[in-house]
């Protein structure tokens, strides 16, 4: 019946419940942010930038090293820790809106007092008494609520990490695999320089053995060689690095890395338009910016939180209970205990702690607000910077191809007048010193390309939808 009186109440008090604290509204960014990327000349289009955007080098050993980083890397699983203990939050505050139930059990072996030895009761023996206690707190201030909302900010700040850890383990994975790549084929172009310069060596040899050369032309075009051939070492260990970097990105020992991947000595480069979108789309993708933004409401939520503590705070509780002389009695005939009614605690007259907490959630706020509208800028300028050397990169190389070609007519066109007798040893060496180096720098120019595109689509945040799609789905269950 008690409880029946209270119901009444209990309806008129959620009837003017409210969450205490500013409702969050997303921050709203710049309409230069909006619009489109700057390009800077580089061979783009305005389609959405793809989550599996590896794909477009339409290299199967790269699919499955990636496939491979995103299922053993230890940072993403890291990250996915933090995102589980997120989602376990979260579920701890939504029970505070379910009543709170507490079982309890007091069994005890003693002796009593004569005085206070009941007739028929043995005066040593068990006593044990055991409860059920109720409570539900009414969150008339919301601050149940605003907890349940920042846990929510919380998921999906970690998810947000999750995906830029997932992006720039995709980015890692990928740049390694280049740089091995180019490494090999910059030691490819190296070693036929070094051949070409053998061979050149050896028929000055014999021009000299016949009396048309002299000492020193075998000694300047042997010093060349020399030099092409000390750039190979570097190159090689800047090739096994990058495979040692590309087996821990993909959770392996470095000898089992797949072969296709150990014995690539070509360049990988995507060689159509890179999509990139817009300002809008790239914020919306980019996960580091969804993180800041989530954060920013979560820390909104707790100025909620700390502002409800000016309030009073109403829990209904009861409970039952009862004390018996044994084990046998426990749930027998014996005297039933019960306790039904409200506990208000409030904070009151002093309340200058709690105005501090909610000062200090406002500065947390403000700060989140404020790397909030840095991650935005930061992530225009990654992209626009990328954009721009991946365009330069693309004209460097164009410049250094045409280098390349007229350096190779060039030197041929010097051998055959040489062995002619028309020009003298200096401009032979002279003319094969720069085919070599225009050879080399094209070589170079070919990774500064690729690895511009891995930085680009790295500003760009691709790699993170799917991941995206299954964290929000795993905090809608939660």
């Amino acid at each position: 019946m008690a409880l029946v009186k209270l119901l009444p109440a209990v309806s008129a008090l959620a009837l003017v419940a409210c969450s205490v604290g500013p409702n969050y509204v997303p921050p709203a960014t710049t309409a230069a942010a909006q619009a489109p990327l700057l390009a800077g000349g580089a061979p783009v289009s305005d389609a959405q930038t793809p989550g599996d955007w590896w794909k477009m080098y339409d290299d199967p050993v790269l699919d499955g090293l990636v496939a491979d980083a995103l299922a053993a890397n230890t940072d993403i699983r890291v990250a996915i820790s933090r995102l589980d203990r997120a989602k376990a939050s979260l579920r701890g505050a939504r029970s505070d809106l379910l009543p709170q139930t507490t079982l309890s059990a007091n069994p005890a072996y003693g002796r009593r007092p004569t005085i206070q030895r009941l007739p028929g009761l043995q005066r040593e023996g068990w006593q044990v008494d055991a409860g059920l206690d109720v409570s539900y707190e009414l969150d008339l201030s919301g601050r149940v609520r605003r907890e349940i909302e920042a846990a929510k900010g919380d998921v999906g700040a970690a998810a947000g990490d999750v995906d830029a850890v997932r992006v720039s383990i995709v980015a890692q994975t990928i740049g390694a695999y280049v740089e091995a790549a180019s490494a090999a084929e910059q030691i490819k172009v190296a070693q036929s320089i070094v051949a070409l310069l053998d061979r050149s060596v050896n028929i000055t040899q014999k021009r000299f053995q016949a009396g048309r050369s002299e000492r020193l032309d075998i000694i300047r075009l042997t010093t060349l060689a020399d030099q092409r051939r000390a750039e190979i070492p570097p190159l090689v260990a800047q090739r096994q690095a990058a495979l040692y970097r590309l087996a821990m990105l993909t959770g392996r020992t470095p000898d089992a890395l797949p072969t296709a991947a150990t014995v690539r000595d070509t360049t990988p480069e995507i060689r159509q338009l890179i999509p990139v979108g817009d300002g809008g789309t790239l914020l919306a993708r980019r996960p580091d910016v969804r993180a800041a933004e989530r954060r920013l409401a979560a820390n909104t939520a707790r100025i909620g939180i700390a502002t409800a503590e000016l309030y009073p705070r109403i829990t209904l509780g009861g409970s039952v209970g009862q004390t018996s002389t044994g084990f046998s009695n426990l749930f027998g005939a014996g005297p039933l205990r019960w306790l039904l009614g409200p506990l208000i605690s409030w904070n009151f007259p002093n309340q200058a702690a709690a105005r501090a907490r909610i000062a200090e959630a406002r500065a947390d706020r403000d700060g989140s607000l404020a790397t909030f509208d840095g991650t935005v800028l930061r992530a225009l300028q990654e992209t626009d910077t990328a954009l721009s050397a991946y365009a330069e990169s693309l004209n460097r190389r164009q410049a250094l191809k045409t280098a390349y070609d007229d350096a190779a007519t060039a030197s041929r066109i010097v051998q055959a007048r040489q062995r002619e007798g028309q020009v003298d040893f200096l401009t032979l060496l002279d003319a094969q010193r720069t085919d070599a180096e225009a050879a080399a720098a094209l070589a170079q120019s070919q990774y500064a390309v690729a690895s511009a595109q891995v930085d680009l689509f790295r500003a760009l945040g691709g790699g993170w939808q799917n991941v995206a799609d299954a964290n929000r789905a795993g905090a809608g269950a939660n």
